[in-house]
């Protein structure tokens, strides 16, 4: 589990909170269910404008994915790819084929079985990148949701506060009514802004930050599935996989190869 994501939205909420305790005013001054009806409800309509049905029913799948911790192991990886480097340097590729069930990621396998397969290393190549290019294509478009929605719910409360000045200004006359009129005209406005920048706006930040955690995996897979076909030492494999790293994790990798 991602406690960033857990933490990070209970902290937001739990300081705006605290901070209107502190200002001595009355948390429920700041609650008008027709002014969340109209921001949320509006705003979430219009996704289907903007969206397919599918995806945006898929709205709270993508949510889990930024509570969830994504389960890439790069460094058990090269590992893993050095460890088939060397079999495949004393045995040959297709001695490959007797571990490919050993392996947990799908992607992965697909790759070494191709190797093992004599596919040529262009298509090899094609076939890998363009599956990678398709997963960041597809994780884009479920972003946009987020992004779309971020941008819708400050618009709306904008509306709402359109909506309410209109109907306080209708009531001119009964002076008594401006102030509290004006300050429910106002917290639509209020929940578009947290809408947008305490909910759409990380999650999709964090959505593109797991997109970019998956694409250096099967970067990693694929420049180890052409280092292994194309015969590198497992000492070569292994640095040019390890430039995908930190700084600070390289040197870890090195010394047990030096073991």
């Amino acid at each position: 589990m991602d406690l960033s994501t857990i933490i990070g939205l209970a902290g937001c909420w739990a300081v705006f909170t605290a901070s209107i305790l502190i200002g001595g005013a009355s948390p429920l001054i700041y609650i008008d269910i027709p002014s969340v009806v109209m921001v949320l409800g509006s705003s979430f309509f219009a996704l289907f404008i903007a969206n397919p049905v599918g995806r945006i029913l898929g709205i709270f799948k993508y949510f889990m994915q930024t509570i969830r911790l994504p389960s890439y192991e790069i460094e058990k990886t090269i590992r893993i790819m050095v460890e088939f480097s060397e079999r495949a340097r004393r045995e040959g590729l297709l001695a490959l084929e007797d571990n490919l069930q050993e392996l947990d990621d799908e992607f992965m396998r697909r790759g070494i079985q191709l190797v093992v397969d004599g596919t040529d290393p262009e298509i090899i190549k094609s076939i890998m990148y363009n599956e990678t290019s398709q997963i960041e294509s597809r994780h884009s478009a479920n972003v946009k949701v987020f992004d779309t929605w971020g941008a819708l719910f400050p618009a709306f409360g904008m509306l709402g506060t359109l909506i309410g000045l209109i109907a306080m200004l209708a009531n001119l006359q009964d002076q008594s009514t401006l102030g509290s009129g004006m300050a429910l005209a106002l917290i639509t406005t209020l929940y578009g802004s947290m809408g947008a920048n305490m909910f759409c706006i990380p999650l999709s930040a964090k959505l593109n930050d797991r997109t970019k955690t998956e694409v250096l995996f099967k970067e990693v897979v694929i420049e180890g599935v052409l280092s292994i076909q194309s015969g590198d030492n497992p000492r070569i494999l292994q640095e040019k996989l390890i430039a995908f790293l930190p700084p600070s994790q390289r040197e870890g990798l090195r010394a047990e190869a030096k073991e």
